[in-house]
């Protein structure tokens, strides 16, 4: 079914707060030439105590209304991609609702972790396709800083927060998204969590409760090995080559990890769009954060064909093609 789903504005908020690479030294055993040499990041943004996903997700959907002079009145539906909701209920979807007052919409939050917003976009593409909606608010939005323990320096160093607004709406003309590819191996979901109220993921216990855990090397593996053929997967289904995708937007999980991708892709690093090295790895919020740099340096032109793919806990992969 051909997309019938345009793209009609985008909104990004970091909070003031920074911590930079310095600031860590003073924390964990650590410093800014180790962290930048293995993971590119210079700084991420960290929201303060009373600032939660729900603050961070209003702040960037009121810069999409500021810019694009946007009306929400009408919208139909919002879609919220978080790892690190407010509350368990009521969902972040919810409190956005009840903070600009729009009268008759869906609400519902995804948590893939950091593929999380590639799906949120798939969600609400397929959603206006099928005619059951015609205006949906796509937010990605993330305190991840709130479950990072920071005495662990395998993961202090790497989180930050962040939130990116999306606004599509029907359209009677050509629509933006061309192809999604998405996979899970959830065998490996011990590789990166943050527990909640089980003590056990599958056969493991869990090792810390309510931080995020991580096995690096473990997902550093799972993701050279499957987003690359995921990457080709996509391309096969779009059919579509490397060489008609304009930018690249990986997660923006680490610098290294992206230069590698790109090196098995043979695909030019200059041509990636990232949030990694100002923001940190700010989980589902990285890709469209970058997609709001980009287009904030008018990087970005109408036309541009965007391959979008994320990667993360679950174990989860997958992607999205996008034309501008």
């Amino acid at each position: 079914m051909k997309s019938e789903t345009k793209i009609t504005g985008v909104g990004g908020y970091v909070p003031k707060d920074i911590l930079t690479n310095y600031d860590l030294q003073k924390l964990v055993d650590t410093s800014d030439e180790w962290i930048i040499r293995r993971t590119g990041i210079i700084k991420r943004h960290i929201s303060s105590e009373t600032e939660n996903a729900s603050n961070l997700a209003i702040k960037a959907v009121e810069n999409l209304i500021e810019v694009y002079k946007a009306d929400l009145s009408d919208v139909d539906m919002i879609v919220v991609s978080t790892t690190s909701p407010d509350h368990i209920v009521p969902n972040v979807a919810s409190l956005i609702q009840g903070h600009f007052g729009i009268r008759k919409t869906g609400v519902m939050d995804i948590n893939v972790a950091c593929t999380g917003y590639v799906y949120a976009l798939s969600v609400a593409n397929a959603f206006i396709t099928i005619g059951q909606n015609k205006k949906i608010l796509v937010v990605a939005t993330e305190a991840i800083s709130k479950l990072i323990d920071y005495t662990d320096r395998n993961t202090c160093i790497l989180f930050g927060d962040g939130a990116s607004a999306f606004l599509l709406e029907k359209t009677d003309g050509k629509g933006a998204f061309i192809a999604t590819n998405f996979e899970t191996n959830g065998s490996g979901s011990d590789s990166i969590y943050c527990s909640n109220h089980s003590k056990n993921i599958g056969e493991s216990s869990v090792i810390k409760e309510h931080h995020i855990v991580q096995n690096g090397a473990e997902v550093y593996r799972y993701v050279m090995k499957n987003v690359v053929d995921g990457i080709k997967t996509l391309l096969e289904t779009s059919q579509l080559s490397l060489s008609d995708i304009k930018w690249f937007v990986p997660h923006s999980a680490n610098l290294r990890l992206i230069e590698g991708i790109c090196k098995r892709l043979e695909y030019p690093i200059e041509k990636t769009l990232v949030s990694v090295t100002e923001f940190g790895n700010t989980s589902s919020a990285s890709i469209p954060l970058a997609i709001w740099l980009a287009l904030k340096e008018s990087k970005i032109a109408t036309g541009d064909k965007i391959l979008l793919y994320g990667f993360g806990g679950g174990l989860t992969h997958g992607g999205i093609i996008i034309e501008w």
